[in-house]
């Protein structure tokens, strides 16, 4: 058992992983991988440094196939800490239209659903597959995120799986809004 603020049990990478799993598969996602990797940094800024990281994928059994929603977790010496995202394939990039109305209109649509007072990071990949293409033909790729507060972590495994499974309902009711389908293709 932890000794940290709040009684914590989350001291390590495993129990962190349950705690956020148990409360995305209540809100009806399903685990499509995990992939754990560990690493020992020797040089530079980090020297003599271990990390710990998970990656966790969930699908919705009932679709849609465009959204998914994956999780980044990681233990070092400095704590545990990771994020939520919901992944979405967008429209080409020139469908989109201009770039600052675009991260406008999903930022209003993030703000409807992910709860205040955490950090909600908004990002949009483009991809040309190969270099000759036209940038217009770029895929997209919509990143709806939401940072695990540290207190969060130290509150313990139910507090954790709460704040798992509200995000991963959120994250439906973003997928389900109408205010997204101008972005999909």
């Amino acid at each position: 058992m932890s000794t940290k603020p709040g009684g914590g049990d989350l001291d390590t990478l495993e129990p962190v992983i349950d705690a956020v799993q148990d409360g995305i598969r209540s809100a009806g996602w399903e685990l499509s991988g995990l992939q754990k990797t560990t690493s020992h940094h020797y040089e530079g800024r980090w020297a003599g440094d271990s990390t710990r990281s998970a990656y966790l994928f969930f699908h919705r059994p009932e679709g849609p196939d465009w959204a998914e929603l994956d999780v980044f977790l990681d233990e070092t010496s400095r704590g545990l800490s990771g994020d939520f995202a919901l992944v979405v394939d967008g429209k080409r990039l020139g469908a989109l239209g201009d770039a600052r109305a675009l991260l406008a209109d999903l930022s209003r649509l993030t703000a409807g659903f992910l709860p205040d007072g955490c950090q909600r990071p908004l990002s949009v990949r483009f991809r040309l597959e190969h270099p000759d293409d036209t940038p217009g033909s770029a895929s997209t790729e919509i990143r709806f995120k939401l940072r695990i507060p540290e207190v969060a972590i130290h509150a313990g495994g139910r507090v954790l799986t709460s704040l798992a499974s509200a995000t991963a309902s959120a994250f439906v009711s973003i997928v389900s809004d109408p205010g997204l389908i101008p972005f999909l293709e």
